[in-house]
Parts: structure tokens; sequence; C-alpha cells
């Protein structure tokens, strides 16, 4: 149980999450303790077939995101062949064609004729590598609620400088919001996430306004040739952005040290002389405002990759223009790899913040 402020303060043995003071009277932070850990190489998973048979790995993570008394009565085995056979993937659909390349997303549509909640998913990477395929066990969580998932690639630095990333990933949800009729998607419960470089372009796409003109070549735009669906000026709305410690201020990172973020920014960026401007033009921190929907934001307090200091200025923002939102902060961790312990925390924490705003 989270422990509220206003309540008398109990202890807790040592790793369970609490809730700590900020100087922000409306700030929700929470901080569970994890030891250090080292970066590990990604799980490269071969594609596609993997994806499904990978279920069953993560059914620990299921558990929590799934009805307590549910996920007890089910064995492993009977709980994967559950969820699998929920899902009909359709892989690598062309959501948009940009610099001569077809960009591809996988839909791991859920089962049945009523409208699902929806998760769009952006892998991370620096903006450099990675892949989709690579990501599939992060959104294990989702699929075991019975929930649709979209998970996106997009053009990289190698490919296309910023901001080609941001503009890929918006015209993603607005397929999303295009094809929300033929695959059930829930227009009303579409929540987007990702991690580090993902998480960055999962903020920029619950945040940014279409008057950006980062939308301007999705298909659907009074300019092109589509007559129907959404146009690049309609304000497309997101239930929930859960920020998985990604970058805030691309500004800040320009002139990062070596290994930092910094590098992958010169890259992503590139050598053009208007970059300080692409460069805000990115940054969430530049859409902070009024209106924009519940953001929760989970980052280790140690992270070498990301500097904690983006979380905190994200959150100190967003509570300035009265926006709900949370900082999950794994004390001593690092960019990523948490622990079970403390991964099986935060989605119970991300189950709680999405029924708090009425997405479950």
């Amino acid at each position: 149980m989270i422990q509220r402020r206003r309540r008398q303060r109990t202890r807790r043995p040592a790793g369970l999450i609490q809730r700590v003071r900020t100087a922000v009277p409306r700030g929700q932070v929470y901080c569970v303790a994890s030891p250090p850990l080292n970066r590990e190489k990604p799980m490269k998973l071969k594609k596609h077939t993997t994806s499904i048979v990978a279920l069953g790995l993560g059914s620990f993570l299921g558990l929590v995101m799934t009805p307590p008394a549910a996920a007890q009565a089910l064995d492993p085995a009977t709980r994967f062949v559950e969820v699998a056979g929920g899902y009909r993937l359709v892989p690598d659909i062309t959501y948009l064609r940009a610099g001569g390349i077809d960009l591809k997303l996988d839909l791991y549509q859920a089962r049945g004729s009523d409208p699902t909640p929806t998760l769009i998913y952006i892998h991370g990477g620096g903006w450099t590598n990675g892949s989709k395929e690579s990501s599939a066990l992060t959104f294990l969580p989702y699929l075991e609620m019975g929930w649709s998932v979209v998970n996106v690639e997009y053009r990289m630095a190698d490919v296309a400088h910023a901001p080609a990333a941001v503009e890929d990933c918006r015209c993603a949800l607005r397929w999303v919001y295009r094809n929300a009729e033929r695959y059930n998607f829930d227009l009303d419960r579409i929540v987007v996430t990702g991690n580090s470089a993902g998480g960055h372009l999962a903020l920029t796409t619950g945040m940014v306004t279409a008057e950006a003109g980062l939308d301007r070549q999705c298909p659907g735009d009074r300019n092109r040739a589509w007559s129907t669906g959404t146009t690049s000026m309609d304000e497309l709305k997101v239930a929930a952005i859960i920020n998985w410690y990604g970058i805030t201020d691309v500004v800040g990172l320009m002139h990062g040290p070596p290994g930092s973020s910094g590098n992958f920014t010169e890259a992503w960026l590139g050598s053009r002389s208007d970059r300080a401007d692409v460069a805000a033009r990115v940054s969430p921190l530049t859409y902070v405002r009024t209106g924009l929907p519940p953001i929760l934001t989970i980052h280790g307090g140690a992270d070498p990759i990301v500097p904690y200091d983006h979380a905190v200025r994200l959150h100190q923002a967003l509570e300035g223009a009265g926006v709900p939102n949370q900082l999950v902060t794994i004390s001593e961790g690092g960019h990523g790899g948490f622990s079970r312990d403390d991964s099986v925390r935060i989605y119970e924490m991300i189950r709680e913040f999405l029924r708090q705003h009425q997405v479950l």
C-alpha cells in the first residue's frame, strides 16, 4: 500500500515504494529503492514469431496488471495460452512513407468486437539504434490486460535527422485515429509509452500541438490526396503518457560529455546551423501547457545517460501548468535495468495511475 503524505509515517522495509515530500505541493513523487544495476545489452528477438511466444516469459509482470484472483487461479501455461489466443498479430503495416522509406508498425490486436484500450509503444536507442521487434517483451503487461498494442518503428539518425522521429511517431498516432473503427481502438483510452529516446518520443507524441507543423507529412493532410480521415490540423488527444526515463530537454543535451546522451543528440540533430532551434522544437518541455493528458514518469535517480534532472524539471513544469502527473524515482537506479521487484511495483503504480485517470 502506498502511504499518503498527510497520514502519519510508519516504518517500512527497505525497497518498498514510499511517498516522498517535494517542494511542489500538488506533485506526486514516489521513490522506489533499488540497488545500482549495470546496463545490459537489449534482448534480440527473432522477428515477429518470438514476439508472441515470448508472452509467457513476462507473466510475472502481467500478474500485477490483471485482477489478483484471476491471476492466482491460472498456472503460467494456461495464462500463456489464454493471452496468446486472445490476439491477432498483424506485422509490418505501413503507416507512413517518408523520405522514400516505408515505415512499419506491428499491431497486436485484441480479438473481439468491442473497442479496446490501445497502447502505442515506441522503442528507445538514443534515436540511433533499436527496433520494434527487440522491445516486444516490454508491453506484455498490457497484452495480459486485454489491450491492443501498436508497436512503432521510426526513422533514426542514420536515415534522417531531427525532427524526423518526432514526425513519424505523430503520424503513427494519426494512423491509430484513422484506423480506430477498423481495428476497434478505443480513442478515449489511447496511451503512449516508451523508454529513453522512446520515452522522449512518447512525450512529444502526446504533447506536441498540431500547429507546431510536425504532422504535415502524415496521411490525411488536407494538402495531400487523402480526402477522409484525420487531418494535420486536427488536435489529437491521448488518455495518458507513460514516460520511462525519457529526454525532456534536448537543448540541454547538445553539448554533453563523452559517453552521455549528448553524443546521441549530436548524431540525431546533425551539423545543421539551426540545430539549437530544432532541439527546442523537439523538446517536451517546450510543449508544457494546461490541458495536457496525465503523465507518469519513471526515472533512475542515478541515471548516467539521461540525467535525473530531466524528470524533475518536467515534473515541476507540469505542476506549474496544473497538469496531473506523477514522478516515480528508482533510488540509485540507472538507465533502466530495474530489478524484478522494482518492476512489479512500478507496474502496480502504472495500473493505479491509469485507474485514477479513468483509463482502466
